[in-house]
């Protein structure tokens, strides 16, 4: 009797641990599950298949009275960069320099970019150009202006993808996709040969003095560029009303 009496506590304490570990081990296992859900949610909001596609109309750059404004490019400019989650540190707007060539139609035709070096004494230079979807950077060429030489440049596809097109054979037919806007030169440009660059390609400029516009894909594109020296002066477009 006495064994029996010993042993009804002994096993009501057992009970109670074991119910007590098996409740705490539910606890975590609950917690780890909330945590995982969590993450797995994290990870389909940051997945590009969810992302709202970008979508820019040239109106909204200009005001009643076709004046271009800068602050709504550069509007668009960052909510494309924050669609790559590419750095957009504080002083970024200010330093974004942006023009849709005086033509009105920036949707289609423009240039925004951020000069990060241009140093012409030891001759080397880095910027970053930001182009909007299906945004077209027109056609130019680079001559020796101001006491620096010809300008010898490349450009990495940091996000999304462009169409860089120099002198070649004409390969056009084969990009139905990239179509110049009639903004452009009425449509023209002199130099057909497109290569089509993908995030982490590499293109450059095959001669010196030769003309080369870009193109940018469905997603807009980032491009660093490199090269020797920029000279404003030296920048000469196709389209004359463009100079």
């Amino acid at each position: 009797m006495k064994k029996l009496i010993f042993l009804c506590p002994l096993v009501i304490s057992i009970f109670f641990t074991a119910c007590s570990n098996k409740s705490s081990q539910n606890e975590t296992q609950e917690s780890q599950s909330e945590v995982k859900a969590e993450t797995e949610v994290k990870a389909e909001e940051a997945s590009p298949e969810t992302k709202k596609p970008l979508h820019f109309t040239n109106e909204q750059f200009y005001d009643a009275e076709g004046n271009f404004l800068e602050e709504k490019a550069k509007d668009a400019l960052i909510e494309m960069l924050e669609y790559h989650d590419y750095p957009v540190f504080d002083s970024l707007r200010d330093k974004i320099w942006v023009t849709d060539y005086n033509v009105g139609n920036y949707a289609e035709l423009g240039l925004a970019s951020v000069m990060f070096v241009n140093n012409e004494e030891d001759q080397y230079m880095l910027m970053d150009i930001f182009l909007l979807p299906n945004q077209m950077l027109g056609e130019h060429m680079h001559v020796a202006a101001e006491g620096n030489p010809v300008k010898m440049e490349g450009w990495l596809v940091r996000h999304g993808k462009s169409y860089v097109a120099g002198i070649g054979e004409n390969n056009r037919a084969d990009f139905p996709q990239v179509v110049v806007p009639n903004a452009h030169w009425d449509g023209k440009v002199s130099t057909n040969h497109i290569i089509e660059v993908n995030e982490g390609g590499f293109a450059h400029l095959v001669k010196a003095e030769s003309s080369h516009w870009q193109m940018a894909g469905s997603e807009g594109a980032v491009i660093t560029e490199v090269g020797n020296v920029h000279t404003g002066a030296g920048v000469h477009r196709s389209d004359p009303k463009m100079n």
